[in-house]
């Protein structure tokens, strides 16, 4: 390293967002067979492909649900947002595995791949005759996942799960929101995102694993469980107090100050534990007696004293505009940041030069605009590559490419309706309006 280059200008030129697609993939050569829909397994699917995984995904007639969940009946190009956001990076088969003829076509894609995850109802792969018991006699190193809302056995197994319940059932529900109101569910699927992104964990753990051993395995994984696991202090406390967490609204019980405070013009979060951090927030304020006050941590987390000084603290800040209070973070060393809207995350100029919102072309849609794939890997970076596809748009291209099938027989098999595509009449099942027939498709 040349000794008048920082060390951040180093990272920064080792990353460097525009060379992405010169670098190797860490899970390439990895082929995920997924068998889902809606968001827990098709989000878990998509953390792997974007890191080089070669995944596809089965579809049925009536097409994942995702591609009819969408923000005020939102579409781009005939394509559901809801569905975009979880399904980058894959190819699309349209077969329904529990229709006759396509279980055989999956069991040789078992034997040519490394895992396969579903998210369907618990049992209902063991009715088609594709669960782990089958999988692994035919593929011993095959790895599946299988992640639903409260698992393969036990009382609630066969439960309905969706982000709202699995917020609601983990406990995190009724400890969001305000203490004179009732719960509050996050504002994003958050119970969904986190749950997958740890299925992603356990597939890469599994992988790794059977590198070791050349054995591979099932892994059960609960949407309500994950939730549970992030409710950090919660079971200890409530374990030891017998007390239930109780709502908070934006204050935080471990930290204090950590808030969200209303300024002249806007929102501002302010958070100051360690001495040096408060003692700088009450020199902002010209109120060092609250520091004289309050300068142990532990003292400041006494509920009295807490509500004492966050409402000192928001009495203040409602006098300032939220570009004085983030100027006395930084000059002060206390934490001091706007809430910011979507268009200011879309547009600001830190997340534009990270690359955390990236404008390409789609080989199929054009012009279209991603969030990053983090981490921020320096020498395998995850990617976007494309972005999700009409239903079986790729069924050729699996069934010539990896099974070695004759154009003769992939058309028999749409003849006997084992696999299809798009229905017309459905348009997001559909490309896009101005499709030229030709623009990203895969051939072997």
């Amino acid at each position: 390293m040349d000794d008048q280059e920082s060390y951040r200008d180093y990272l920064k030129r080792i990353y460097d967002p525009g060379r992405l697609f010169d670098k190797p993939e860490p899970l390439e050569g990895i082929r995920v067979l997924e068998v889902g829909y809606v968001h827990l397994g098709p989000a878990a699917c998509e953390f792997l492909a974007q890191f080089g995984a070669e995944v596809i995904k089965f579809e049925g007639r009536k097409g994942d649900l995702m591609r009819f969940v969408t923000p005020y009946a939102f579409y781009y190009k005939n394509m559901s947002p809801g569905l975009e956001i979880e399904n980058r990076n894959k190819y699309w088969v349209g077969m329904h595995l529990g229709e006759p003829g396509a279980r055989e076509i999956f069991l040789d894609l078992v034997k040519k791949s490394d895992v396969v995850v579903d998210n369907l109802t618990p049992g209902r792969t063991a009715e088609w005759g594709i669960s782990y018991r089958e999988l692994r006699e035919i593929n011993p190193r095959i790895i599946q996942l299988h992640v639903s809302g409260y698992g393969s056995w036990g009382p609630w197994a066969k439960r309905n799960s969706y982000d709202a319940a699995a917020q609601s059932m983990g406990g995190l529900s009724a400890i969001t929101g305000f203490e004179e109101r009732g719960p509050i569910k996050s504002g994003s699927w958050i119970a969904d995102w986190i749950t997958a992104l740890m299925c992603a964990i356990a597939v890469t753990a599994a992988l790794n694993y059977r590198e070791r051993t050349g054995e591979g395995q099932f892994i059960d994984y609960l949407q309500v469980e994950n939730v549970i696991r992030w409710l950090d202090w919660t079971w200890l406390y409530t374990w030891k107090t017998g007390e239930n967490r109780v709502r908070s609204g934006n204050r935080d019980l471990a930290v204090c100050p950590s808030d969200l405070f209303r300024c002249a013009d806007g929102w501002v979060a302010i958070a100051a534990f360690s001495k040096p951090e408060f003692r700088g927030l009450c020199k902002a304020m010209e109120r060092l007696p609250l520091y004289d006050r309050f300068a142990s941590p532990r003292d400041r987390l006494k509920d009295e004293n807490a509500r004492e000084l966050l409402g000192a603290i928001s009495a203040w800040a409602a006098s300032r505009t939220v570009d004085e209070v983030e100027d006395l973070g930084r000059l002060h060393g206390f934490a001091a940041s706007r809430v910011l809207e979507a268009g200011d995350v879309y547009h600001g100029e830190h997340f534009r030069e990270r690359s955390t919102v990236q404008e390409h072309i789609d080989p199929l849609y054009g012009p279209m605009v991603q969030h990053c794939c983090p981490p921020a890997l320096s020498g395998t970076p995850g990617r976007i590559k494309w972005s999700s596809r009409p239903l079986g748009f790729d069924n050729r291209h699996v069934l010539s490419g990896i099974l070695g099938m004759s154009e003769e027989a992939v058309k028999k098999l749409e003849d006997e309706g084992v696999i299809f595509q798009w229905n017309p009449d459905i348009p997001s099942h559909c490309p896009p309006p101005d499709w030229d027939g030709e623009s990203g498709l895969r051939f072997p």
